[in-house]
């Protein structure tokens, strides 16, 4: 196995990790439990993976915080939306 192939490997199984969350944020429609600091601090941080990923021209860390970056910010949306209302 080569390294870019336990890249790849590593990036199925981190950034898969978050698709069970969404389908059941997206199902239930419930963020109270999910914080929005840490929220934040997450996406802004797969930003960062992503354009660090991007400047050493690794496909697997671009991928990788690419999707994840998808999945989390749908979270974070939703998040924000409820905090919203919460405070309307």
């Amino acid at each position: 196995m080569t390294m870019e192939q336990l890249g790849y490997i590593a990036a199925l199984l981190t950034t898969g990790s978050f698709l069970p969350q969404v389908l059941h944020t997206l199902k239930s429609r419930d963020t109270r439990s999910i914080s929005l600091a840490m929220y934040l601090m997450f996406v802004a941080g797969t930003v960062l993976w992503l354009l660090y990923g991007w400047s050493i021209n690794s496909l697997p860390v671009v991928a990788a915080n690419f999707i994840t970056l998808l999945l989390s910010s749908i979270i974070l949306a939703m998040k924000l939306r409820q905090v919203s209302r919460d405070r309307g």
